[in-house]
């Protein structure tokens, strides 16, 4: 095998793509900073209880694993930067009131999440620590909206949900840990002939109110109406579906169209209230995710309240229009002060000037440039090639 081939659904980023996602990370993390949030950088390894999640096997599954030579323990590569960013809270920054953290890296899974996706994602995100209202929530989501806008993401849709809706059903009712599990994996799937199954020992209101979840999807209104008749009137199913009608009407103004899925309890294990993702016409899975995760920072000794949210830059890219890159100045190779002077006046303006440095014409193709520097009545001119 050439030693120069790539792992499957890994690849180099090249020159175009390079620059215009680093200008894209820029551009967020400036949005960042100017909304209060402080930018960490996490290691990419750590140790392999820090990076994995309480109870999430998806999380365990994507995550690379190795042993340390120098301590004999097991290592991992980060497979989401958020439970770092819940260390990073708990035990460096250790605030007492609110914490605003945002961050950019890149994350390595095991699988790729779709045919059309790579194995190492840079992933950027944002998290609200100290906060458990629907306040934090909603400056979250209207921060992750905006991101999306920024970056030339148009005609998104966000689809809302709330794990506490599931929650209240099987706690109320008392379900053991397995059946929950399994009840979760159906729903999760969209697997009816499955949960209709797990759900014929339970009494009728439950049973009717988990077979419900899965039909629960669509307009805010119009879903929102049809939960609060065909689910029970428990006090923790009124507070999520009264929080999730209040996050409709402030985010409707900013997105192309909201939509609510009961069923969608991605993260069950670890979130802990409101979950949201971001669609896009051009692609068929989230193109951003995120939630509420208050109990996340107990693997780290100090749980408090949180949310946040996190997407993959290489995949915004992809949903961007292609665009030329802006072409250089070329300029000759002397030894000319006045030649210099004018490189530097004009790379301080703005400009790429690229010194030519071979002097070969065949390969001036090569270094994009569509303007170069000439000398003309005593002065070094900038001209159209």
């Amino acid at each position: 095998m050439p030693n120069w081939l790539l792992p499957e659904y890994i690849q180099d980023i090249l020159p175009d793509e390079a620059w215009r996602i680093e200008r894209m990370r820029a551009q967020f993390l400036e949005l960042m900073r100017v909304h209060g949030y402080q930018l960490v950088a996490p290691p990419m390894l750590e140790y392999v209880e820090s990076l994995l999640i309480d109870g999430s096997r998806d999380v365990d599954l994507r995550t690379f694993k190795l042993i340390d030579q120098l301590s004999g323990r097991t290592l991992a590569l980060r497979a989401d930067i958020t439970p770092q960013v819940a260390r990073i809270d708990a035990h460096l920054l250790n605030r007492q009131g609110l914490a605003r953290l945002c961050y950019a890296g890149s994350v390595l899974h095991t699988q790729p999440a779709g045919l059309t996706r790579t194995r190492e994602l840079l992933q950027i995100g944002a998290e609200l620590y100290g906060h458990g209202g629907l306040e934090s929530d909603l400056e979250i989501q209207q921060l992750m909206l905006q991101s999306l806008a920024l970056l030339g993401i148009e005609n998104v849709h966000l689809d809302l949900g709330h794990v506490g809706v599931f929650r209240a059903l099987v706690s109320h009712a008392g379900l053991d840990r397995e059946l929950e599990n399994e009840l979760f994996a159906a729903l999760q799937g969209k697997d009816s002939a499955t949960l209709q199954t797990l759900v014929q020992p339970l009494d009728a209101t439950l049973r009717d109110a988990l077979l419900a979840l899965p039909t629960l999807y669509g307009n805010c209104d119009e879903v929102l109406a049809r939960a609060r008749r065909q689910l029970p009137d428990h006090s923790g199913i009124r507070a999520a579906l009264d929080m999730l009608q209040m996050a409709c009407a402030s985010l409707q103004p900013l997105v192309a169209r909201v939509g609510i899925d009961l069923a969608d309890l991605r993260g069950y294990h670890y979130h802990s209230g409101m979950v949201f993702a971001a669609y896009h016409a051009g692609s068929h899975d989230a193109i951003a995710l995120g939630g509420r995760y208050d109990d996340l920072g107990k693997s780290f000794g100090r749980a408090r309240p949180a949310t946040g949210f996190s997407m993959d830059l290489r995949q915004l890219y992809n949903l961007l229009p292609a665009q030329a890159s802006r072409a250089g100045i070329r300029a000759p190779y002397q030894n000319d002060a006045a030649l210099r002077d004018k490189i530097g006046q004009l790379r301080a303006a703005g400009e790429t000037v690229v010194v030519d440095l071979l002097g070969e014409a065949t390969l001036h193709g090569e270094l994009q440039c569509d303007r170069e520097l000439v000398l003309r009545d005593g002065s070094w001119q900038v001209v159209a090639l």
